[in-house]
């Protein structure tokens, strides 16, 4: 071929393998590169942290606008359907645990047992729960108000306390009078009753709880979770003492330990919303 032809280039021909320089491979044209792999963990884990963490500071800013977070995630005939609900469950709540209430306070007067006593107590303070959630959802309008669920927060947090000095109180001068339990069948039908009616709306209520962001039908689940154990182990306590006369402080010490639990959630409750109480009076945002 004559070189002076003017089709004539030094340009390579593609297709034809170029030979190694100096023992490196010639290099890629400037719009080709070595292909992108997935991308690693590290960058994974990085971007699903930056998404926790914005959607976390999401969160805060509807707090601080004197909202629920349920304001975001439900529309308002669902926050409507599902108040309705908590209402529903709150009203069936009062009138199972005040019929409950009047049978351990009726059990430990009859069979002296400290655990009915703590079970009576925790009923009554389940009824005043159930009440305040019913307060917490009366209004429509404030289905989604953050001021109004700390503030049924922070009372639900002081009867706790006061519930729980009472249990407590109550245990003790039973085991420093050592005070023996009685056993027989209506002890055992109004603890197996207990523990199942009482479970049941336990679990009732976190799922509304769960799906409202209310801390308040939490708390007031947590409750009923505490009379459904409570329940059991009244049914516990007394079977074991049938069996083993020796053991009879194990009622007592029961009803002190969930006098504690309740003590320290309540401690716990006031402890996190007080503060949000402050933080959020000035605002009346109703929807």
């Amino acid at each position: 071929m004559d070189s002076s032809d003017p089709h004539f280039t030094d340009a390579p021909d593609p297709t034809i393998v170029q030979p190694l320089r100096n023992g490196q491979a010639p290099p890629l044209p400037p719009d080709q590169g070595p292909p992108k792999g997935p991308e690693t963990p590290f960058q994974m884990d990085r971007d699903q942290q930056m998404k926790i963490s914005e959607s976390a500071q999401f969160s805060d800013a509807v707090e601080n606008r004197g909202l629920l977070e349920s304001s975001t995630k439900l529309k308002p005939h669902e926050a409507q359907n599902y108040r309705k609900k908590a209402l529903w469950i709150s009203w069936t709540s009062i009138i199972v645990t005040l019929v409950l209430a009047v049978a351990a306070f009726t059990v430990s007067v009859m069979r002296h047992s400290a655990s009915s006593f703590g079970f009576a107590f925790d009923a009554i303070l389940d009824v005043l729960s159930s009440a305040i959630v019913l307060w917490r959802y009366s209004n429509a309008a404030a289905v989604h108000s953050a001021h109004r669920e700390y503030i049924s927060c922070v009372i639900l947090g002081v009867i706790f306390l006061l519930s729980a000095i009472c249990i407590v109180a109550k245990a003790i001068h039973d085991l420093a009078t050592k005070l023996l339990p009685e056993v027989d069948d209506f002890l055992f039908s109004v603890s197996i009753l207990s523990g199942i009616l009482c479970s049941i709306l336990a679990v009732v209520k976190f799922m509304l709880g769960k799906v409202l962001t209310s801390r308040a039908l939490i708390t007031d689940g947590f409750n009923s979770l505490v009379g459904g154990v409570m329940g059991f182990s009244i049914l516990l306590s007394a079977e074991v003492f049938k069996n083993n006369t020796s053991v009879w402080y194990l009622d007592g010490s029961v009803g002190i330990l969930i006098g504690f639990i309740i003590f320290a959630y309540g401690v716990k409750l006031l402890v996190d919303m007080v503060p949000r109480v402050r933080q959020t009076r000035h605002y009346e945002m109703f929807e």
